[in-house]
């Protein structure tokens, strides 16, 4: 049966970071996944997790400055020292919290710079990061967003995912795959997940159009998680959707689809 993870950056926001622990240990989850853990002390953070007997699925890299538009850095030529320092940031929070992957955002393209480089510089940030993680017994995951959500991103396609991995060469890199950002990108949600589950270390869901809760889009997600079970994936699903309401009110879906 799928094992579903609760996305503290997308759901119970309601309340403050710190509070969502205890709001998804109380909802049934017994899982949970965020973008950035670097605003709060590591071991805050796994006080959290232990108190509320939660395992932490990943989490991603510093992606730069948030605020003022960055979406990682590890295309950009020229911040290669700043991603390698955000490296072992991540893998220090990774081994406090019992993470045992992390998301790499590649970064929006950056003007002026060639495709060449950009290219060069993600395969030889990622060997990298791959080598630093491997070190940490980490997986390390990289994962295409759509050009609607965020314009200018450099990873959207899955095979263009794929044929970076096989660049990098490193057997602990794998690719996170987001069926919304897939279905607005591609579709063929079926079909990518029979012929590449194996290289697939991550799951998220969010219903395509407007990015809520599963079952309320075009896709009959209750049919993408049984296929996802039948072909034997033992990873967690990631829940990163918006509630349309209040993150509780919406969890209805998970009793529909037999779940809860």
């Amino acid at each position: 049966m799928p094992r579903f993870a609760a996305n503290l950056s997308m759901m119970f926001t309601e309340v403050p970071f710190l509070e969502r622990f205890e709001r998804a240990a109380a909802a049934g989850f017994r899982a949970v996944e965020f973008l950035f853990p670097y605003a709060f002390e590591a071991t805050e953070i796994r006080a959290l997790l232990e108190r509320h007997q939660l395992e932490l699925v990943l989490h991603n890299l510093p992606p730069g400055d948030w605020d003022a538009g960055d979406r990682g850095l590890a295309c950009d030529p020229q911040r290669v020292d700043a991603f390698r320092a955000s490296v072992a940031q991540a893998v220090r929070y990774a081994r406090i919290l019992g993470a045992p992957q992390l998301h790499c955002m590649s970064g929006k393209r950056p003007a002026g710079t060639s495709e060449a480089a950009m290219r060069q510089t993600l395969v030889e940030n990622l060997r990298f990061a791959a080598a630093a993680l491997h070190k940490a017994g980490l997986r390390l995951l990289i994962e295409p967003i759509n050009a609607y959500d965020m314009p200018g991103y450099y990873l959207n396609r899955t095979d263009q995912a794929l044929a970076l991995i096989d660049e990098v060469g490193a057997d602990n890199v794998f690719l996170q795959y987001d069926i919304y950002h897939a279905q607005r990108t591609e579709g063929e949600i079926f079909a990518t997940l029979s012929k590449h589950l194996p290289r697939i270390a991550h799951i998220q869901i969010a219903a395509n159009p407007g990015r809520h809760e599963p079952g309320s889009g075009e896709l009959n997600d209750a049919h993408v998680f049984a296929h996802v079970d039948q072909l034997g994936y033992s990873g967690w699903i990631g829940c990163e959707y918006k509630p349309a309401t209040s993150t509780e009110a919406g969890l209805g879906w998970l009793r529909a689809m037999g779940y809860q």
